[in-house]
């Protein structure tokens, strides 16, 4: 037989076994792999909420966002009518409303509006739990599903100093020997492991059961960066700061309304291998439904020395993570969070732009 002759009957061979797969194969043979599941997340942000801000967002296609602060205390914003206004405005640009923060920023604890919460003072701490639950259930009341916090003491911990980045651009980084202050206690003091679940276990016990009764998502951000046990920094230990610890915290007060702003950034700065770790970290916690937002963002580095990059440029491949988190069927949305800045780049308008068409871009290219 020819060569041509050779690759013509080649070619018939294989479409036969092709056309004999389709009809259901002959017998013993491998069934087909089920098709991936349909992506149903979306890009979103948690930009201002200004109307200005909305009407670039609404062009960009960005239709999903988390509200930014709306105040201290439970004054007119955090009223069922301040909350229900407020998701009118964003909905007349065509935006949904999927989230707000409660007053528990990621702020270091001198700076905290809630501080007596993680500071364990009584008797402010139970009214400002109080406040909490109150927001919670004017949440409901509102149709808003979910609102994001922090059970934080540190804040976010970087270096005072930006690493080079690509281009001309700088990322913020972190080093844990290079970093200055290690031994200075913060507003909190010398906090043990134990102090720190016990001020946890005391809030949750108090507000997961609101949020259960009225089915709103509570997602609780990791603590950034994770440091090293047993010296901890400051005296404080970053409980929520690996993924055994993050596991601990949502079996605590089961329930779906308990769960994770899943920042995949901090997350890799908690792992030695980042870009291999990360996949099963995001499926123990996807398939358990217990991630309700992700801050989708890389870095270059691994534990304890790492930068902020651009979504393309780290130690993680996003186009391969973005997978995992259609594969466990991850519904909710994927937002920039930290992006580098860039000379003249006022408030980091074209870096976010940047994250938001990447985003976009992958959410396409799962289908």
């Amino acid at each position: 037989m020819d060569r041509r002759r050779f690759i013509a009957a080649g070619g018939a061979l294989a479409a036969s076994q092709l056309a004999q797969a389709q009809r259901g194969g002959r017998a013993g043979a491998a069934p087909a792999a089920p098709p991936p599941r349909k992506a149903k997340m979306h890009v979103g942000t948690q930009h201002s909420h200004q109307e200005d801000v909305l009407s670039v967002l609404s062009s960009l296609g960005v239709n999903h966002i988390c509200s930014t602060d709306l105040g201290k205390v439970l004054d007119e914003s955090w009223s069922v009518d301040g909350l229900s206004k407020l998701k009118e405005t964003v909905a007349k640009h065509g935006i949904s409303l999927d989230m707000v923060p409660l007053p528990l920023p990621s702020a270091a604890i001198g700076r905290a509006p809630m501080g007596a919460i993680m500071l364990g003072k009584d008797p402010e701490r139970a009214k400002l739990i109080e406040m909490c639950q109150q927001m919670i259930r004017n949440c409901a009341k509102a149709g808003i599903p979910a609102v994001k916090y922090n059970m934080s003491i540190l804040g976010v911990v970087r270096l005072p100093e930006r690493a080079k980045g690509r281009g001309e651009s700088s990322y913020s980084s972190w080093n844990y020997a290079e970093a200055p202050d290690k031994d200075k206690l913060t507003e909190a003091g010398a906090l043990s492991a134990d102090e720190y679940w016990e001020r946890i276990e005391y809030f949750l016990s108090r507000v997961v059961p609101v949020a259960t009764e009225e089915k709103v998502r509570m997602a609780c951000h990791p603590h950034d960066p994770g440091m090293p046990e047993p010296a901890g920094y400051r005296g404080v230990h970053t409980v929520l700061g690996s993924p055994a610890g993050l596991k601990k915290f949502v079996s605590m007060h089961e329930s779906p309304y308990h769960g994770l702003n899943f920042c995949q950034g901090t997350v890799s700065e908690m792992l030695r291998d980042p870009n291999k770790e990360i996949h099963d970290v995001i499926r123990y916690f996807g398939s358990r439904k217990k991630i309700f937002n992700v801050h989708f963002r890389n870095i270059e580095g691994t534990f304890g020395n790492f930068r902020e990059t651009y979504p393309d440029n780290g130690s993680v491949n996003m186009l391969d993570a973005i997978r995992t988190y259609q594969e466990v069927g991850y519904e909710y949305m994927l937002m920039p969070d930290h992006v580098p800045h860039i000379p003249g780049d006022v408030k980091g308008a074209q870096a976010f732009a940047y994250a938001f068409g990447y985003i976009q871009a992958a959410v396409q290219m799962l289908g």
